[in-house]
């Protein structure tokens, strides 16, 4: 007998699509939202943060942040999302989904607002701040990863989960296209009111002390999309799997999706007692490893080579888009009209790169599957990579920019028609109710640690805009993708197929119930021949 038989999953797996789905789908997105625009952000500052903070007149060019201090600011919210991550996605799964899930975002709102903030007026001071309240940020950003992913999985049904899981996901795309988009217009409307001249110009007078407000600013908007979705995270039960199959309270968990589905779900309490019963091994178990150790290897793997690139790219955008065409020298301009035309690329590249990537994969995850998104996702990157590393003096030439942006733009698109959207929905689908949000967790951070390399290592070939480092890193950057591809095969399609059958838990109800039919036959037979 499978999970099907128990009602309330039953219920789940079959429901048509409704409203509550919608519902889902806005309130786990907006968190997504509010995680990639605090994450990205900071690239469209970073540069203005140098102007401001370490210009050298001995020099005589404008501010730069140093190479470590650069690393720190962009690179501490991905420490603390590494952390958030595996921390909250093990309390998801020992305290409930719902439980942490306010957590995260009111961490996630205040430590938005605080990142604005400053204890002192000295570099340091300023830094300092900044990444203390980043590094916290990013613990609350990392809670989301596996709680959004593990209750989405577990509301929805099978035939569109992959779709639903994928729009949450895809509310990164929104974020990192908003991000590029406020900075944008904040830039240019301090722009308009104390824009000064450029570098070449006036040394110190080119970096407007009013900007000093402009990166405050857009750091702290950060914090709106969390606070607003707040009452809404509040008001969703707790999923009807980690009730039924954690908790182990049957009638609570029918009695939670009847009213979310409007239908009347039988309790079933002995029924899921026993599937319980047939799957009580432990993470890390010598049973967990047989059944997923391989899974497990498979999406760490895969999403930690993938954040390799995947964060590079987005991190190091702005040392590249001079090189583009997109932006114009620092010294030509003003700090504000740096960040300005620095936001302008960036949203540039993700409404026509990164966006539609997105929402490709939600349209046809369901019908090409996860596998074969992720494969082609892998391999197209690392084609368009290895050619942008290969032609690189050839690209760079104003005369080719567009075809530069084009290429660079297509790596962004198969990031997220691919792996970068797969490597999210897999570890939600692949392992059981009572370890899939650690899972989702471990897979997760794993992914983290690779960004984490992309922005204390990678980042270093490209910050100072040399020709020769930029093309070393966009070929390791091809080779780390084409491994990517190769460790696909260690992952399976889960389309189609409800989350119990998928991760082996039916197998073990199944054993368990024929075990169980096979002693009541036996008793029956030994009272008859008694």
């Amino acid at each position: 007998m499978a999970s099907n038989s128990i009602s309330v999953l039953n219920a789940l797996d079959n429901a048509r699509t409704q409203w509550y789905h919608v519902t889902a789908i806005v309130i786990a997105g907006m968190g997504f939202f509010t995680d990639a625009y605090d994450l990205f952000c900071i690239s469209t500052v970073s540069k203005l943060l140098g102007r401001l903070y370490y210009y050298d007149p001995a020099l005589g060019k404008p501010g730069k942040l140093p190479h470590a201090v650069n690393n720190m600011v962009i690179g501490v919210a991905l420490v603390g999302t590494l952390s958030g991550q595996l921390f909250f996605g093990y309390l998801g799964d020992k305290l409930g989904r719902k439980k942490v899930y306010g957590v995260t975002l009111i961490l996630m709102a205040s430590c938005a607002i605080c990142s604005g903030l400053s204890f002192g007026y000295s570099p340091k001071a300023v830094m300092g701040t900044l990444c203390f309240f980043r590094f916290w940020l990013g613990f609350g950003i990392g809670g989301d990863y596996p709680l959004s992913a593990t209750i989405m999985s577990e509301y929805a049904n099978k035939k569109t989960r992959g779709a639903f899981i994928a729009a949450v996901f895809a509310m990164q795309g929104v974020g990192i296209i908003f991000a590029g988009l406020v900075s944008m217009i904040i830039s240019r409307v301090f722009l308009g009111m104390y824009g000064g001249p450029a570098f070449d110009n006036e040394h110190v007078f080119s970096t407007e002390p009013e900007a000093d407000y402009v990166w405050r600013i857009v750091l702290m908007i950060g914090a709106l999309p969390a606070l607003l979705t707040f009452y809404w995270r509040m008001k969703m039960p707790e999923t009807g799997r980690y009730t039924a199959l954690i908790e182990g309270n049957a009638k609570q968990a029918a009695a939670d999706m009847g009213r979310v589905l409007d239908i009347e779900i039988n309790a079933e309490q002995e029924k899921v007692a026993q599937f319980n019963s047939a799957n009580e091994y432990q993470l890390f178990s010598n049973e967990f490893f047989a059944r997923h150790g391989k899974h497990l290897i498979g999406t760490a793997t895969t999403w930690f080579l993938l954040d390799i690139a995947f964060y590079s790219q987005n991190l190091t955008q702005k040392d590249i888009f001079p090189v583009m065409g997109l932006t114009q020298d620092a010294g030509k301009v003003s700090a504000l009209r740096e960040m300005f035309e620095t936001s302008r690329a960036m949203f540039v590249i993700a409404l026509f790169g990164t966006f539609p990537g997105y929402w490709f994969t939600v349209v046809f995850i369901e019908r090409i599957g996860r596998f074969y998104i992720q494969l082609v996702g892998f391999f197209m990157m690392s084609m368009f990579m290895f050619i942008i590393g290969v032609k690189y003096d050839y690209l760079k030439d104003k005369d080719h920019k567009w075809t530069f942006a084009a290429l660079y733009g297509l790596t962004f698109f198969f990031a997220n028609f691919g792996p970068n959207s797969t490597t999210f929905v897999l570890p939600a689908e692949l392992f059981p109710t009572r370890v899939r949000s650690t899972c989702h967790a471990l897979s997760a951070a794993s992914g983290k640690a690779g960004a984490m390399i992309g922005a204390f290592g990678i980042q270093n070939y490209t910050q100072d805009g040399k020709v020769k480092e930029i093309k070393k890193a966009m070929i390791i950057l091809a080779i780390t993708n084409l491994m990517g591809f190769g460790f696909t095969f260690l992952l399976t399609e889960t389309k189609g197929r409800s989350l119990e059958e998928i991760s082996g838990e039916d197998a073990g109800y199944g054993d368990a119930q024929v075990a169980g039919e096979e002693r009541r036959d036996n008793w029956e037979d030994t009272s008859r021949n008694g």
